[in-house]
């Protein structure tokens, strides 16, 4: 897949005779017609606003970037590089006599980010790791606790079955932590860090995250070592499974660099890989800025989020590789869209108004929005241009003439937005389960994943089918847990401008919980939904679509955890991850 790529469609593709099957969806979604026109609408003149800052980045700041590290003049030394960490890990590979140091270095390539260099060899490492010192109880008994954490993490990120057992032996008969576990706070590290990959009903998983997230937090006053303070901080901030990759990588290669002993070699190559990356993202933000300039509706539609880099940002966080800048061009697209859609179905349209817009969309019609408003085709022509535009690339470039499937989705999206803005004019307050019921959809994961879905190592639209259907409970899952982290980050700000109830008040209104025992319960919901879909994504690890597609989910969800973390990043505070954007996009290290 090329990693430099452009729309070259000679023509616009007009109404589809193909059929409208949606790929993806949480539920079938439907809209009564009457009831819509029962509702009572709200004056064309009254408009809402979400009083959005305006972008950070001007056009000219993005198309001025550029890189030493792009072309082919990096790329003799970093086959070099590459030669050199591959022959070190094969000699620790092949003695075997310390599986500590070997997994260490796994942990290291991966939170470096060059471990997909060395996908095979890695592969191979815990293979060997399994079969001779976690496939049975028997091999764990040796063990000290840092060796079980880090094993039972890695392993179990890669689709290995290490039960929870293996950590039964770090209670005594009390019931307490046995003592001599409190003087291995690196055992505890990984313990925490290893206590996110649990399931549903691993108490002893739980009980260890919540005695580890303790310990860790009392422990770091005492504790002088600044590098081991600065990664238990890290790690108690967010944990690494629900770490954005390419995020962690910026921060733990400056950590790496300070450690002792660390590899010369490691960190030469982590630094020009980061540097050659950086340089792909840079023209895919350049391309996608010029195609958000052309569109005009960050001045046309300026009532809406101008958020071009921060859906790049998203596209980043969903896959960082090189090969895969057709994915994260489509994906900022279809961000960068939904987003100011999504704030002219919640702040600015009129219900009569959005009702038309919906139907326009389901009938994808270029010659049926005469009766829109002249905001509503500036935004009906962009989506009908740019997803026409899509589904060209994909066509040429893939074969596969997905366009039937692209506007089901949208029309599906639509429908969703639709639901809610009923809600709102009618004042209707819905359950959780009934908003979560429709959330899972608004929250756009169904959509993104259909775009997604064409652009990965697919052989056939059926095969796309088969797959959508084996992972119809992981995107349910997907979409529930990336709209409560939403809600939890940015509830307050959509609140106080008089929005329908989020996942929190939903909740306080079901059972008169106070807002802070709400919060409480939908934290604790996003972690059991992790934990479900740490089960479902356990199985599907062998099946490569499958895969492909819920790392990307998984991904999207841990942007949320990022863009959402101090503040609503790609709302009402873009300005809480600029000095992560320059860091990502814009300055080398």
């Amino acid at each position: 897949m090329a990693s430099v790529w452009a729309f070259s469609s000679p023509f616009l593709i007009s109404n589809s005779s193909l059929s409208r099957k949606s790929i993806v969806s949480c539920e079938n979604i439907t809209i009564n017609k009457n009831q819509v026109m029962d509702v009572p609408t709200m004056a064309t003149s009254v408009r809402r606003s979400g009083n959005y800052p305006p972008s950070l980045w001007p056009y000219d700041r993005i198309q001025s970037l550029n890189s030493n590290y792009t072309g082919d003049k990096q790329m003799p030394r970093l086959q070099t590089l590459k030669e050199a960490v591959r022959t070190i890990i094969y000699k620790d590979n092949e003695k075997e006599e310390n599986p500590l140091k070997l997994l260490n270095l796994v942990d290291d390539l991966q939170r470096l980010s060059i471990s997909y260099h060395f996908e095979n060899e890695i592969s191979n490492v815990l293979r060997n790791m399994y079969y001779n010192f976690y496939e049975t109880p028997e091999k764990w008994t040796t063990m000290d606790l840092n060796l079980k954490s880090l094993g039972f993490r890695l392993l179990r990120q890669h689709g290995y079955h290490v039960p929870q057992e293996i950590f039964e032996d770090i209670k005594d008969d009390s019931g307490n932590f046995k003592g001599h576990l409190h003087n291995d706070i690196i055992g505890l590290l990984n313990l925490y860090e290893a206590s996110y990959h649990s399931l549903e009903e691993e108490h002893i998983l739980d009980d260890a995250r919540d005695f580890t997230t303790k310990y860790l937090k009392e422990s770091l006053e005492n504790i002088t070592d600044q590098h081991l303070s600065s990664l238990i901080s890290h790690a108690l901030d967010i944990p690494l499974h629900w770490m954005v990759p390419r995020v962690e990588t910026r921060w733990f290669i400056k950590a790496y660099e300070k450690r002792s002993g660390m590899n010369p070699t490691l960190l030469e190559l982590a630094k020009l890989d980061f540097n050659m990356v950086q340089a792909i993202h840079q023209e895919d933000l350049k391309y996608t800025s010029r195609w958000w300039n052309e569109t005009t509706w960050d001045v046309k539609l300026s009532y809406t989020r101008d958020r071009l880099v921060e859906s790049y940002m998203w596209a980043v966080g969903t896959n960082h590789l090189p090969p895969f800048s057709p994915l994260r061009r489509i994906v900022t697209q279809v961000i960068a869209m939904v987003t100011t859609i999504d704030d002219v179905y919640d702040v600015y349209g009129t219900l009569d108004e959005l009702e038309q817009f919906t139907e326009a969309v389901a009938r994808w019609d270029i010659n049926s929005i005469e009766e829109l408003p002249e905001y509503m085709k500036i935004c009906f022509i962009g989506l009908y241009n740019s997803t026409n535009e899509i589904a060209y690339y994909t066509l040429t470039n893939t074969g596969f003439f997905n366009l039937s499937y692209l506007k089901k989705a949208w029309e599906n999206q639509c429908k969703v937005y639709l639901k809610e803005a009923q809600w709102y004019h009618s004042g209707h307050k819905p359950t959780l389960e009934e908003y979560l019921e429709n959330a899972c959809v608004s929250i756009t994961m169904p959509l993104l994943l259909t775009h997604i879905s064409f652009l990965t190592s697919v052989s056939s639209i059926e095969e796309i089918l088969h797959s959508m259907e084996r992972i119809e409970n992981i995107i349910r899952y997907l979409g529930i847990t990336l709209r409560l982290v939403d809600d939890l980050g940015t509830g307050t700000d959509e609140m106080a401008r008089g929005d329908n109830p989020k996942a929190v008040q939903c909740y306080m209104n079901d059972t008169g919980a106070t807002e802070e025992e709400a919060i409480m319960y939908v934290n604790t919901l996003v972690l059991n939904t992790w934990k479900k879909l740490n089960k479902e994504r356990s199985g599907v690890m062998n099946y490569q679509i499958e895969k492909e597609l819920t790392d990307c989910g998984a991904n999207l969800i841990r942007m949320a955890h990022f863009m959402y973390h101090e503040a609503d990043g790609h709302g009402t505070c873009p300005e809480v991850v600029k000095s992560d954007i320059l860091s990502l996009l814009v300055n080398p290290i």
